[in-house]
């Protein structure tokens, strides 16, 4: 058996990251755009500056073919034809030359300056983001809290100037506060509704058995008292399902090891005399599957699906069949499943709601408050694990419990291998 797969999120690029390639974009682009209007001015200045005299070309730079001489007496005023063209074209390659020269190692200079700045701005941008880390993860141990109000204490607690981030922190923390009373009223209405609930009801009751018991009290009296009990009896059991169910929700804060095995052959060994009143034949098939939790709650867990299972059934020649084990990376896992009338899917999820049930026509016996598959799930749920349901083929439900496996569960397994062992050794003796 195993429990319900989390899906695998896509890799996210990080807001630093998209921080870091922008300020590393624009300071490229800053650069280019410099680098070219650099470029286009030094070509301008060397439009504007004229043509190169006749001085600065060397005899021996002359065309090929053309001899060299010595300006003699007749000479004109200025250099010839031949010389003009040999001048402008030492400009253009120079230009040529001077302008790749500046592109290139321009270029280079830039690229080496953006990847700078770059890390630069991966490390600004990471201790920016730093306080927005100290929140996430704030959130995140709350959110991953598997019982509800635990974490709460919490508080960011942030230190520094009062800027956006310092609000943001701040106004979370306000809200973790809030939130963390609000559970705290709920434990303290949990444990006060069960003073105040449970005391008249159980006052009630032994006012009604002292009447029924009464030497004069009439038959009408005694059919009455009987009446009255039952309806007693169903809100007691309504009331204690209700503080089963907030209690289930909180923080488990002590844990031990717990072999499901064990409880499910407990509660099935109760159930079976009840059942087979009702037609119902109820089996367990069971193999070691350690957890860690609360015995109590687990043994209720087990019992509400059994219980849920006898009465969710088709009657006579119905059954209820009960597997535990354990699955895939160690959890422990419980399966029960009962004949009955066909469940459509759709109905299913609201069947873990409190006071939710399927119609009374459906019930073999009656005094189902609705909060049994609800108090499983809340259970499941505080020990790490969680309960689904599927319709069963032919009709009836299959309710699957996954929960997480105890650390030393190899341990305890060889410990009762050798308990057992030494238990036959001491029969056989």
């Amino acid at each position: 058996m195993s429990g319900p797969r989390t899906p695998l999120r896509p890799r996210r690029f990080t807001l630093r990251a998209r921080l870091t390639l922008v300020y590393g974009a624009m300071f490229l682009a800053a650069g280019a755009v410099l680098l070219g209007l650099t470029y286009v001015l030094f070509n301008a200045r060397l439009g504007a500056g004229g043509t190169f005299s006749s001085s600065s070309a060397e005899p021996s730079a002359a065309p090929t073919g053309t001899p060299a001489r010595a300006p003699g007496p007749d000479a004109g005023p200025g250099p010839g034809p031949e010389h003009q063209r040999f001048t402008e074209s030492r400009e253009d390659v120079l230009r040529d030359a001077a302008g790749t020269s500046l592109l290139t190692q321009g270029g280079i200079a830039l690229l080496v300056v953006g990847a700078a700045a770059a890390g630069s701005g991966w490390l600004v941008a990471g201790r920016v983001l730093a306080p927005l880390h100290r929140v996430t993860d704030t959130a995140r141990r709350i959110a991953d809290a598997p019982a509800a109000g635990r974490g709460l204490h919490e508080r960011i607690a942030l230190a520094g100037p009062d800027d956006e981030v310092k609000e943001l922190a701040d106004t979370f923390d306000t809200m973790v506060e809030r939130l963390d009373r609000s559970f705290d009223g709920q434990r303290r209405f949990v444990a006060n509704a069960s003073h105040e609930l449970r005391t008249p009801l159980t006052l009630g009751r032994a006012l009604v058995e002292t009447a029924m018991h009464r030497p004069a009290a009439s038959a009408d009296i005694r059919r009455l008292g009987e009446d009255l009990l039952q309806i007693n009896s169903r809100h007691e059991r309504l009331i204690s399902g209700l503080l089963l169910l907030a209690s289930s929700e909180n923080e488990i804060t002590e844990r031990h090891p717990v072999d499901l095995a064990d409880i499910v052959t407990h509660v099935v060994a109760q159930a079976v005399s009840a059942a087979a009143k009702a037609g119902i034949e109820v089996t367990a098939e069971t193999a070691e599957a350690w957890t860690a939790g609360d015995a109590l709650l687990l043994e209720r867990l087990v019992h509400n699906l059994v219980e849920n299972g006898v009465r969710h059934n088709s009657g006579a020649g119905g059954h209820v069949r009960v597997t535990c084990g354990t699955g895939p990376g160690g959890r422990a896992g419980l399966r029960v499943a009962n004949t009955g009338p066909t469940v459509p899917p759709y109905e299913i999820p609201a069947l873990f709601e409190p006071f939710r049930r399927l119609g009374a026509d459906r019930l073999v016996t009656g005094g189902g408050a609705g909060l049994g598959l609800s108090i499983v799930r809340a259970v499941a749920r505080a020990h790490g694990g969680d309960a689904d349901a599927r319709p069963r083929d032919g009709g009836g439900l299959t309710v699957t419990v996954t929960l997480p496996p105890d650390p030393d569960a190899g341990r305890h397994a060889g410990q009762e291998a050798g308990k057992h062992a030494g238990q036959r050794a001491q029969a056989a003796s």
